[in-house]
């Protein structure tokens, strides 16, 4: 028989994108991320579990938890931020001890991951056609990663920036305030800030091995 990875093994579903952030407009979709616990004994196959899953529903997409767990150790931002979404659809015990540990998986790594993620947005961008809801994410990525950086905590509700980021996808901002406002928030990035140097993979392997233990 299949095994129906998701929805039957998930442990956490959050939403994330416009919503989460705030900045959602009617024609929005709904993006979920989660994560999914396969059964240890598909482990002794030797067909494995995927690492991750898409859908069933639209715009869903989830990681089996160890893919999870190393993609949020080395300071993914997409996947650090599921951990601080508002919005939780669904959890289970599981995804209550991941959120309760999420602290855990934090560096000081977050430094770079979140300023060349959004570089990356950046140089993509044409300055004589940019493409503003490109721009509105990358501001927004520097701000969630600058907000963790300094409080040790990504900033995923966007409430205090939303006009201004709102103006800029709507191309109300001209460009060249848009990189002034890009420049004065890499600077912010400077310094050694809240994070650890390193992230507590003890308690990480921890929480894994004892919810591979519970899936036997």
């Amino acid at each position: 028989m299949e095994i129906r990875y998701v929805p039957d093994h998930s442990v956490l579903s959050v939403v994330v994108g416009s919503r989460a952030y705030g900045l959602e407009t009617a024609e929005s979709d709904v993006d979920r991320r989660g994560v999914f616990v396969a059964p240890t004994r598909q482990f002794w196959r030797l067909s494995k579990p995927p690492t991750h899953v898409e859908g069933p529903l639209p715009e869903q997409f989830s990681w089996e938890v160890e893919r999870f767990c190393g993609l949020a150790l080395e300071a993914n931002p997409t996947v650090l931020e599921c951990l601080w979404s508002p919005l939780v659809e669904h959890t289970t015990p599981a995804g209550e001890e991941l959120i309760s540990i999420r602290r855990a998986f934090l560096s000081a790594r977050a430094h770079q991951t979140f300023t060349r993620y959004a570089d990356a947005q950046f140089r993509r961008l044409d300055p004589d056609r940019p493409r503003w809801k490109q721009a509105m994410h990358m501001m927004r990525l520097l701000l969630s990663g600058l907000h963790l950086v300094a409080h040790g905590e990504p900033l995923v509700r966007m409430d205090t920036h939303r006009d201004r980021l709102l103006a800029v996808r709507r191309g109300e901002v001209p460009w060249a305030e848009v990189e002034r406002w890009r420049a004065e928030l890499m600077a912010g990035f400077d310094g050694a800030g809240a994070l650890p140097a390193e992230p507590d993979r003890r308690r990480v392997e921890e929480y894994l091995m004892s919810t591979r233990e519970a899936a036997l």
